[in-house]
């Protein structure tokens, strides 16, 4: 980087280099501006210096009105952000996941490319940015991409699926890469030069990225020119022909020149002096702090639920031991063990959430957005409100109902013994999200560590009836300290620390005050200190937590693991279990399962006549917003239906109100079924949908996922063989064979996408919607899509 070796900067590389990944991580409760804004303050740092730094880079003389523009433009920068990416509309919209309906497919990809605008990068790395989004709209962010390169010296590197003739030519350089191998590097006017000189000839109204994306291919004979030397066809053979070019002894020569001093200025003047983080702790923490509170109490069913829960489940536990008699201890500590449980325990369920805000953690940690400690601190700190209400109200409950010792100081340090054991409670929790690779070791660890802090709690099994091998799972369970210190808190206060109650001596008759002797017969310590110990030890594991959570999330990195095979007979051969195979006529009966299938699905048409859709103004709920005006149309079986239109102009929104998925907003007109109106019940049993999102159960096979569909989803008249072919069936026009053994986590986006397909098809249904299902995908991989949806059109299905 300007001759500075990437070790020595390793630590603030984020500050100059901006990485954009293929895949949406957002926090969906906050909107696209909150979103952006986030990014914006965290990376924005002293903005305006950098800009009069890149200013003065393009000319000696520094223009006074371009550099006012300039910090008026970096000011507003959010706001030009959602401009340049036409997000104006969407702005306020939530983002949305896969569970929770937000912006578009295409405007989401959009998010993720602003999200790392901010900060003034130097170098801007892309990925697949182009994902989900309409022509229009990618040429904009490109055209914008390569306008801020050439005014401000940045350097810029996209990589793209599918560009059209008017972004590649966009472009000054382009890298070509097959299976690792470099096949040209190089200017992009000279690229078409450069295979004429290895025997290819694009042909004449060919786009030159996808006649580019072919060589290496079995698909590059076409392109051959006739009487040419034989051509390279590996993509070795190409690698070492463009080893032998000219463009790679230039790209040699640039290396090894002296670097510009003008460059090396910029490492003196601007490179040195950049600090790791563009805020301070304090100021990343209260920004941090200030998002996972909103996050967290945005999500009002989870909020209000919970404390419904809470307040239900207090009226239950109070009513039920309402003013026990002291002399049951068992009784006093069975209410105190199931106070401190019931809270304690009410944090599990935030672990999946914890695991999925780590992927977005991971991001923006990699950008260089916030300290891990600040993080981890804010996201500590954020319970706290929560958890404190939760306690007030199931503590007041169950304190003064249920006849606990009435002082108003011994109140209060149960109430804060409780909450201290909860918030330590949750970050254990949160600690086994961080460490774990993945949820299902987490919930494993989480479901064993609670029954261990239960069991050892001192109540269930007796401090002095636990083994000594394993006294130690006592001793670290915060739930045994809170037990101790709250029995302790009730029977050494001043009402039952006394020698006669009721109507018993007990310094007499025992040798013990009336509280001691209850506790002794427990087998709890009697000493008032161990409330405070009790206190003390809630908070340092509260901060140890803390602190292991820190290390986890600073120093490990969990990322998508690697393509996993199963190798199992036994597997490999179930879909074919059921398949009989007379001796001798293999090839007659392979030849038959691959191009006879049996049609179990009616073929439908499907019409819709005078489609409105209304949905209430987020603005003004007493208006409403008309999302679809008056459309007609129809699609019949054997034929590809498509809907076109740029992003946003509500060709999903369409697509929903036809296949009944739209349940909020009012939707008026007829929708049609071989001429009768469709019920719910006909439209979900015929239709099949496949989403933008990509949701799949990560831990099955592409296989095992396609046959669960088949057999849930096929009529149960369907023997099972037929249910096994129609999985090959779908194996086979998708083009999985190679990887149908193949588990799904880790798969990349294109293979998703085709299972994502494939699971709609194992279905046979007779109406496919497909939305956007060449997202994510090359030029080569989408015509692959679409050749198989062609088949599926062509065996009498409908398909829109």
């Amino acid at each position: 980087f300007n001759n500075v070796p990437k070790k020595q900067i390793i630590d603030r590389l984020p500050q100059f280099v901006s990485y954009v990944d293929q895949r949406d991580k957002h926090f969906a409760p906050l909107s696209v501006k909150e979103t952006l804004e986030f990014a914006y303050k965290v990376c924005g740092g002293d903005i305006t210096k950098r800009a009069e730094v890149l200013a003065s880079l393009r000319t000696e003389k520094r223009d006074v009105e371009t550099l006012e523009a300039t910090k008026a433009i970096f000011t507003n920068y959010p706001d030009v952000i959602i401009q340049q990416l036409g997000l104006q509309n969407c702005q306020n919209t939530i983002v949305g996941d896969a569970m929770i309906r937000g912006v578009s497919g295409g405007e989401r990809k959009r998010v993720t490319t602003g999200e790392m605008e901010f900060g003034m990068k130097y170098v801007s790395l892309m990925d697949e940015i182009s994902t989900g989004l309409d022509s229009a709209a990618t040429y904009d962010i490109v055209n914008t991409q390569r306008s801020v390169a050439h005014t401000l010296r940045k350097t810029v590197v996209i990589a793209l699926l599918q560009p059209s003739p008017e972004i590649f030519s966009l472009f000054d350089d382009v890298m070509i890469l097959n299976e690792g191998e470099l096949m040209y590097h190089g200017p992009c006017n000279k690229v078409e030069n450069y295979f004429e000189t290895l025997g290819f000839k694009c042909p004449a109204g060919r786009d030159i990225a996808d006649y580019l994306l072919d060589l290496g291919t079995p698909e590059q004979y076409q392109y051959e020119a006739e009487h040419s030397a034989k051509p390279p066809r590996q993509p070795d053979e190409f690698g070492e022909s463009f080893r032998r070019s000219e463009y790679y002894r230039e790209t040699l020569a640039a290396l090894e020149a002296p670097y510009e001093p003008e460059l090396l200025r910029t490492v003196k003047e601007d490179m040195d002096p950049m600090p790791k983080f563009q805020q301070s702790f304090l100021e990343s923490t209260a920004i941090l702090f200030k998002r996972e509170l909103m996050i967290t109490y945005r999500n009002k069913a989870f909020v209000m639920g919970r404390l419904v829960m809470i307040l239900v489940m207090g009226l239950l536990f109070s009513t039920i031991y309402y003013d026990f008699d002291p002399t049951e201890v068992s009784v006093a500590c069975g209410v105190i063990f199931s106070t401190v449980m019931f809270l304690s325990m009410g944090q599990s369920s935030q672990l999946p959430v914890y695991m999925m805000n780590r992927e977005i953690f991971y991001k923006q940690r990699g950008a260089n957005f916030y300290r891990t400690s600040s993080y981890v601190l804010a996201s500590s700190i954020s319970q706290i409100p929560l958890s404190l209400a939760e306690t007030i109200v199931f503590g007041t409950l169950v304190y003064w109902m249920c006849g606990f010792a009435a002082e108003v100081s011994l109140f209060i340090i149960f109430e804060l013994t409780v909450l201290l054991s909860n918030l330590a409670m949750g970050m254990w929790f949160f600690f086994l999200a961080a460490a774990c690779s993945h949820e299902n070791i987490a919930t494993p660890l989480c479901m064993m560590s609670i029954l261990i802090f239960i069991i050892f709690a001192g109540f269930i099994v007796t401090a002095d009836e636990i083994p000594d091998y394993l006294i130690w799972a006592h001793w670290i369970s915060p739930m045994s300290w809170s037990v101790r210190a709250l029995a302790i808190n009730q029977y050494r206060s001043s009402e039952f620390d006394v020698c006669v109650y009721g109507t018993i001596d007990y310094c007499t008759n025992y040798g013990f005050k009336m509280g001691e002797y209850y506790l002794n017969l427990f087998g709890l310590y009697t000493g008032k200190e161990w409330v405070a110990y009790g206190i003390i030890y809630l908070a340092a594991v509260y901060v140890l937590f803390m602190f292991l959570s820190y290390l986890a999330l600073e120093h490990l990195r969990y990322e998508a693991p690697v393509n996993v095979n199963v190798t199992e007979k036994s597997v490999e051969n179930e879909s074919y279990a059921l398949v009989t195979t007379p001796k001798g006529k293999e090839n007659e009966v392979v030849e038959l399962a691959v191009n006879t299938h049996e049609k179990h699905f009616v073929p439908v048409t499907v019409a819709f006549q005078d489609l409105h859709y209304w949905v209430p103004d987020p603005h003004n709920p007493k208006k409403s917003l008309e999302l679809l005006k008056g459309i007609n149309g129809y699609a019949v079986p054997g034929s590809i239906t498509a809907l076109m239109g740029s992003t946003g102009a509500g060709k999903t929104t369409l697509m929903d109100v036809i296949a009944g998925r739209k349940t909020g907003g009012k939707i008026t007109g007829k929708i049609l079924l071989n001429g009768y109106e469709a019920s719910d019940l006909a439209i979900r049993r015929c239709t099949g949908y496949c989403e933008q999102m990509d949701v799949h159960s990560e831990a099955a096979t592409i296989r095992e996922a396609l046959t669960f569909s088949s057999f849930l989803r096929q009529d149960a008249s369907i023997s099972d063989a037929k249910k096994y072919e129609s999985v090959n069936e779908c194996i086979e026009m998708l083009g999985l064979e190679d990887i149908a053994d193949q588990i799904i986590r880790g798969s990349s986006v294109e293979q998703m996408k085709r299972l994502t397909i494939g699971v709609e098809l194992a279905a046979q249904p007779s109406v496919i919607f497909l939305d956007e299902p060449t997202s994510g995908l090359d030029a080569r991989s989408a015509k692959i899509i679409m050749d198989g949806v062609r088949k599926v059109a062509d065996s009498g299905r409908t398909i829109i």
